[in-house]
């Protein structure tokens, strides 16, 4: 079993975006059974929110399913998840503190380690951005994902 958790601050939409894109993906090659995959917010704003209806909205145009609730990062999911994946240094940083020892650091890093068709090394928030935000985010979180998958097969 592959433990995948992305993570962002309020989990409303980038790290959503993410598990939606990593499970759709994962279904598609019929991998649904070796994988468990899920996202997390270092706070708990929108704790059993949906994702951002501007992320929902972007999702849909592109053919991915909808799927969870935000919920926050504990520290027992660092134990839990073999990947760790945060969408900036500022989330990074946040789960490393529920982990002072350093013990499970080797498994969190920057989702945007698996970009190969875009030269960056954070996924920004679009939340106070305009909808065309959306639309980047998701382009990077789908090359992420893309070859995460290839990665981890």
């Amino acid at each position: 079993m592959n433990r995948i958790l992305f993570l962002c601050m309020g989990n409303i939409c980038r790290s959503p975006a993410g598990h939606c894109v990593l499970q759709h993906l994962v279904d598609e090659a019929g991998l649904s059974d070796v994988f468990e995959i899920e996202s997390a917010g270092t706070t708990g704003f929108h704790v059993g929110a949906l994702p951002d209806a501007r992320m929902q909205q972007v999702m849909r145009e592109r053919g991915i399913p909808v799927i969870g609730h935000s919920r926050q990062l504990q520290a027992a999911d660092l134990e839990y998840y073999d990947l760790i994946l945060a969408m900036d240094q500022d989330n990074l940083e946040g789960a490393r503190r529920l982990d002072p020892g350093g013990e499970y650091w080797h498994r969190i890093k920057l989702f945007c380690e698996y970009c190969t068709e875009h030269d960056v090394r954070e996924v920004p928030d679009p939340y106070y951005g305009g909808d065309r935000g959306f639309d980047y985010v998701m382009d990077l979180i789908e090359d992420g994902c893309r070859n995460l998958l290839k990665a981890l097969r």
